[in-house]
């Protein structure tokens, strides 16, 4: 099956995806904070593109997307800044998923998603588009199940 966008992680696919991204959905709903201390040098929509090149550039690290930002022109180039010397911190990172919280991330995808559905080559033959964005994660502590056993599990009991 051949697909129509370039592989994950090439620059190729990062110079498909840029017009996507909601720039003015973002920066409208999630203005800059106006507090005292350090300055927010970076509008949040280019903090949500540097996440989104973590998940892109194939699930590395945000310290490590932090130096490949300083080293490659293409990346920067994605989530518009300026130079290689002003490059967003992995506390302003934390601190804008912080802000943005789980409904504002669902927020943006909402809003991508409905852009996608929008332009998709749907066929009379189509009956969804997939969408695994709500899927529970599986929390349970395995290291305390064999330990323990199954929550909510009857123990056998001694006979008399």
């Amino acid at each position: 099956m051949s697909s129509a966008l370039p592989a994950v992680g090439t620059m190729a696919l990062l110079e498909r995806l840029t017009a996507f991204v909601p720039d003015d959905f973002i920066n409208t709903k999630w203005p800059n904070p106006r507090q005292r201390g350090p300055r927010w040098h970076f509008s949040t929509a280019q903090l949500w593109r540097v996440h989104l090149l973590a998940l892109l550039m194939g699930g590395r690290s945000f310290n490590s997307i932090q130096r490949s930002l300083s080293e490659q022109r293409p990346l920067r180039r994605f989530a518009h800044l300026r130079n290689e010397r002003t490059i967003p911190g992995v506390r302003m990172l934390y601190e804008c998923r912080q802000r943005l919280g789980v409904g504002g991330l669902r927020a943006i995808n909402d809003h991508l998603s409905g852009q996608v559905l929008k332009m998709a080559a749907l066929r009379e033959t189509s009956v969804a588009l997939i969408d695994a964005t709500d899927l529970p994660a599986n929390t349970r502590d395995k290291k305390k199940m064999a330990t323990y056993g199954a929550p909510n599990v009857q123990r056998w009991g001694h006979g008399h």
